[in-house]
């Protein structure tokens, strides 16, 4: 199992089952709100369990994302018609033994870094 809070530690969350699509995003919406690069991964809704308030912002008419009202840290990704949610790896405590599977919106990125992992671009 998985464990995961906030800055403050107002919202804590626990993934029981197997994480999927670890990714990195680097689309304009996910470097606004997290100040520059979101790495994830997703689990079905019923194998993420979460304490405490998560504030949602509806980013689009096909997604909302969940943060942290009080230390403003972004914590999760929901699309509406999907039954999974993603999940913030960088508020993971502890080794998570899950490697990077992908970049995704690379189109988007920023113009001041480059990808030079050798992980797949998308």
């Amino acid at each position: 199992m998985l464990e995961g809070s906030c800055l403050c530690g107002n919202i804590c969350f626990s993934v029981t089952g197997a994480p999927e699509g670890v990714s990195a995003c680097h689309c304009g919406q996910c470097r606004k709100q997290s100040g520059h690069v979101w790495s994830s991964a997703f689990v079905p809704e019923t194998d993420l369990e979460i304490t405490g308030a998560v504030t949602w912002y509806e980013a689009t008419p096909q997604a909302k994302r969940g943060f942290c009202a009080t230390c403003g840290a972004f914590l999760f990704w929901k699309a509406h018609d999907e039954d999974t949610m993603s999940f913030a790896l960088g508020a993971l405590d502890g080794p998570t033994g899950l490697r990077l599977e992908k970049h995704i919106f690379t189109a988007d990125k920023g113009d001041y870094y480059e990808i030079a992992d050798g992980v797949p671009q998308k």
